[in-house]
C-alpha cells in the first residue's frame, strides 16, 4: 500500500502549504526503498494520522525521527508493536506514566490506544533507514510536520502539546501559547531521564483523563 496522507487531514490542511511539501520527502523514501531498508514499513508513514484524525485530537506528543532496528517502528512517535521490546526512551516514558496516574507499567509498548484517544504520536522526521538514526534529516520532513503543528495550533484552540528535550523544545515558536497548553520537559532517554522527566508529571498535567494503554 503507498503511503498517502489520510482524507480528513488532508482536508484540515487545505489552504496551507503543508500537503504540497509532502512531494519532495516521499519521492525521497521511494527511491531510497528501492536501495536499503527504510522504517517504518510502506504503508505505515502516516499511521499516526490515521489513527487521529483531526477531529479527535486532543494532545500532541512530538518525537524527532522513527525508532531504525528491525520491527520497531510502525508510524506512531515513542510506540512499537505489540510484542517488542521496550526501548529505553519508551521504558521511561511507561515509568513516569506509572508514578503519574498511578496505573501498571504495560506489558505492551503499543501506544495505540493513546492515538486513538486523541493523542497525535507525532515524529518530526518520518521515516529513517535500518540502523541509521537521522539519516532521512535532509529529506524535508521538518518543513511538513512543521507546517502540521502550525496549522493545528491556527486552526484548533485547548490543545496540549507536549515537548520533551531540547529537539522538540525548537517547536516551540510554531505554538501560540495564548490558545494552547504547552508542557516543556527533559527527554526521556537514559542520559537525560534523571535530570527532570522522572517525576514531572506530563500526563497529568496535560489531561484530566490521560487514556490508559
Amino acid at each position: 500500500m503507498a503511503d498517502v496522507l489520510p482524507e480528513a487531514w488532508r482536508e484540515f490542511l487545505a489552504g496551507s502549504e503543508a500537503e504540497s511539501l509532502l512531494t519532495y520527502p516521499l519521492e525521497m523514501v521511494c527511491v531510497r526503498r528501492k536501495e536499503a531498508v527504510v522504517f517504518p514499513p510502506e504503508g505505515m508513514i502516516f499511521r499516526a494520522f490515521e489513527l487521529t484524525p483531526p477531529e479527535t485530537l486532543r494532545a500532541v506528543i512530538i518525537g524527532q525521527d522513527p525508532y531504525h532496528d528491525e520491527g520497531q517502528a510502525h508510524g506512531l512517535a515513542f510506540s512499537v508493536p505489540d510484542g517488542v521490546a521496550h526501548p529505553p526512551s519508551l521504558k521511561n516514558i511507561f515509568k513516569e506514566y506509572s508514578s503519574d496516574l498511578g496505573r501498571n507499567i504495560p506489558e505492551s509498548g503499543s501506544l495505540e490506544n493513546w492515538a486513538r484517544s486523541g493523542i497525535l504520536l507525532l515524529n518530526s522526521v518520518l521515516s529513517v533507514d535500518a540502523h541509521t538514526p537521522g539519516s532521512h534529516r535532509s529529506y524535508r520532513w521538518e518543513k511538513f510536520t512543521d507546517a502540521v503543528i502550525a496549522e493545528i495550533s491556527r486552526k484548533m484552540c485547548g490543545k496540549t502539546f507536549i515537548l520533551w528535550g531540547s529537539y522538540a523544545l525548537r517547536k516551540v515558536s510554531l505554538i501560540d501559547e495564548t490558545r494552547h497548553k504547552v508542557i516543556k520537559g527533559v527527554h526521556p532517554s537514559p542520559l537525560s531521564a534523571y535530570r527532570g522527566f522522572f517525576n514531572s508529571r506530563p500526563f497529568s498535567q496535560a489531561l484530566p483523563d490521560w487514556p490508559e494503554l
